[in-house]
């Protein structure tokens, strides 16, 4: 019996010192340490030290809020929903000129829905489009040079939109990389693979390819319908094209981003097996940083509103979270096409702003940001950790007809 007692009494302390609390530390200094501190913490203190490139926003390189200008030098017909522009490429300056290329849609009517389009009028505000390009001397105050592609004749790619380019300068050739459209979008599931045209100055002529280069993914695959947003840098000699494409069906969409290489502007592209390589992020916007390569990954996604990073090129992680991203971003990367192992980074672009005028008049127009993401820029100004909108803003966001009509019915069952 006395055995069992001296058995208890040692498997109680056991158990009583294995039950004790962490020891004691001292509190956390009043300064946030640079530094990941050598001691225990919490998973949420551990992780800005290990997660993030800084514990503070204010000394991350790849965190900035976003500024926004009206551009002058475009004419949108009195905003009647007629006359659209959206989609920008990449900044590219060439002799001492900043270019521009952009979705540009002029149409009798506004959008109409797939159900009502035809030949004159367009079921989307991408639809019937052709690419534009415009040129700065600043970088707000912009000429329209008029189309640089046109729609081809049927049935040849894009003939019934070309839209959403993105420029590649590549040994002295000049490559614009668009969807093409073969229907009306809207009627499926927007079936519009890659396609090219190339020239040997940035102001054409342009010469169609009249080949996919980048076709839609096998049936069953995520990127089965649509290559969206071509999006090409260069890296380790190579063509690294960016695109996005969409997981599930319309109303139900994933959308994520993904990567081809080639070692030719016209291809072959073989896609990434990792693909998707960015689960979130609408439009494709992407700049070397340092010896890798940094996203912009605005809405949509489980990781939206987020500044990405990868070392390799193919495996993201999130360098910063940030809030009133730029819409379809287009920055000016001075590096895009130099293959450069140490990537400075962006302080402005274009972006769009969709949806003016409602969907009566629905059409878009291109802006300017800024913004510090930069390794040559010290702004504080936009590295401050809010954003103050006024309250329209919110009031803006208010609940729909059919949520009020929820409401209305719970009070009825509680009273």
């Amino acid at each position: 019996m006395r055995k069992f007692l001296v058995f208890g009494v040692v498997l109680s302390l056991v158990i009583s010192c294995t039950q004790q609390p962490a020891a004691r530390q001292d509190a956390f200094p009043f300064h946030l340490p640079r530094e990941k501190p050598d001691r225990e913490m919490s998973a949420a203190m551990e992780r800005i030290y290990t997660a993030y490139r800084a514990p503070k926003p204010d000394d991350n390189e790849l965190f900035s809020q976003f500024k926004y200008t009206e551009l002058k030098g475009f004419d949108y017909h009195g905003h009647d929903g007629t006359v659209s522009r959206r989609d920008p490429s990449k900044i590219l300056l060439h002799g001492g000129k900043y270019y521009v290329w952009y979705t540009h849609r002029q149409t009798p009517t506004p959008p109409q829905g797939a159900a009502n389009a035809n030949d004159t009028i367009p079921s989307s505000d991408w639809d019937l489009s052709e690419i534009w390009y415009a040129t700065s001397k600043d970088g707000f105050n912009w000429e329209e040079q008029g189309v640089a592609i046109e729609r081809p004749e049927k049935p040849l790619v894009g003939w019934r939109s070309v839209t959403t380019t993105d420029i590649l300068h590549w040994k002295g050739k000049f490559y614009l990389y668009y969807q093409g459209f073969m229907e009306a979008s809207g009627k499926r599931g927007d079936d519009c693979p890659v396609a090219v045209s190339y020239a040997d100055s940035p102001d054409g002529p342009w010469t169609p390819h009249h080949q996919i280069v980048i076709p839609n993914g096998a049936e069953g695959a995520w990127d089965q319908y649509s290559i969206h947003d071509p999006y090409p840098l260069v890296h380790n000699g190579r063509i690294y094209l960016y695109y996005k494409s969409d997981f599930g069906e319309k109303g139900d969409l994933v959308r994520m981003q993904g990567l081809a290489i080639a070692d030719d502007p016209l291809g072959p592209f073989t896609k990434h097996p990792l693909n998707p390589v960015i689960t979130s992020g609408h439009e494709t916007s992407l700049f070397p940083f340092e010896e890798g390569v940094a996203a912009l990954v605005y809405k949509d996604g489980p990781e939206h509103n987020t500044i990405q990073y990868s070392k390799d090129w193919v495996n993201f992680e999130i360098a910063s979270i940030t809030e009133l991203m730029p819409y379809a971003a287009a920055p000016f990367v001075p590096d895009a096409f130099s293959d450069t192992k140490n990537g400075r980074g962006i302080t402005w672009g274009l972006a769009h702003f969709i949806n003016l005028g409602g969907s009566e008049k629905f059409h878009s127009m291109l802006v300017r940001f800024d913004c510090d993401l930069s390794l040559d820029l010290h702004d504080p100004e936009m590295k401050r950790h809010r954003v103050n909108h006024r309250p329209d803003v919110y009031f803006r966001q208010g609940l729909s007809e059919k949520q009020r009509l929820r409401i209305q019915q719970e009070q009825t069952l509680t009273e």
